[in-house]
């Protein structure tokens, strides 16, 4: 199983990182990709994934970072990021993307200047992208209009939106990633949507620490409850849990160049 969103090096995992992983690993996954979501952590992220060939790695700028960010400094920091990802290391861009509640601090003009940007990068160092959309999705679907998608592809991540936005992405290309709140009680719209997504573009995520699956909801997360959230995606679909978990795997290998080595024997 590969997690194909962590936050790992996030504050919340300070206390007991390593305790974290060592459940991961003995919960059967065998990868992690952590995004990055700004310009300070992403040396840090680099050298993570150079001492764990395990956890793989993003480098990217959050909309929810912009409003604490100068907007003059965005071209440098986006110079910054074309510099690193030419170094090699990083397996996507992202986390990227739009944030409708990010709008009053950083307008969405800026955000979809910024996210174009992401986006060229992508398509410069043939690598797919990590999107973050959020109340955001008639932007985005205006963008996508106008601008051509990465060959490498664009992962949907932590996807929420219903089928009809999902029958737009899949006509786009994207791939979909799920987190914990297809195992909540009251989801509607991500099941709905989950049952469209082609099989062969749907991977699963935990988004940790946030979006902790039932029943941890409420509490952090981490990538030791993705088989949770694979066991309520496979109940939504009538699938053995195994083959899903299969399936997804072989996805997430896929669309990331086979950057997570293969499971051990």
């Amino acid at each position: 199983m590969i997690d194909t969103h962590c936050h790992l090096d996030a504050s919340r995992f300070e206390p007991d990182r390593d305790e974290v992983l060592a459940r991961a690993w003995a919960a059967g996954l065998h990868g992690i990709l952590v995004p990055g979501v700004g310009p300070d952590n992403w040396e840090p992220l680099l050298a993570m994934s150079r001492a764990e060939p395990r956890l793989q790695v993003g480098l990217g700028i959050h909309p929810q970072l912009l409003p604490d960010l100068p907007p003059e400094e965005d071209e440098a920091h986006l110079e910054r990021l074309d510099a690193l990802l030419a170094q090699g290391g990083a397996i996507a861009v992202g986390e990227c993307g739009l944030d409708g509640p990010s709008a009053a601090g950083a307008p969405m003009e800026r955000q979809v200047a910024v996210l174009r940007r992401h986006l060229a990068l992508a398509r410069k160092h043939g690598l797919p992208v990590l999107m973050h959309c959020f109340r955001a999705h008639p932007a985005l679907i205006e963008l996508f209009k106008q601008e051509p998608l990465p060959e490498a592809g664009v992962l949907m991540h932590s996807y929420g939106g219903g089928v009809d936005l999902a029958r737009f992405y899949i006509q786009k290309g994207c791939h979909f990633s799920f987190a914990g709140p297809v195992t909540w009680a009251e989801a509607r719209k991500p099941l709905d949507a989950l049952r469209v997504i082609p099989p062969d573009r749907l991977m699963v995520e935990t988004d940790a620490p946030d979006q902790a699956p039932t029943p941890h909801r409420g509490q952090r997360s981490e990538p030791g409850y993705l088989p949770r959230i694979i066991e309520g995606m496979a109940r939504v679909l009538g699938e053995p849990v195994e083959v899903l978990a299969q399936r997804t795997t072989e996805n997430a290998r896929r669309l990331f160049r086979e950057a997570f080595p293969p499971p051990s024997r």
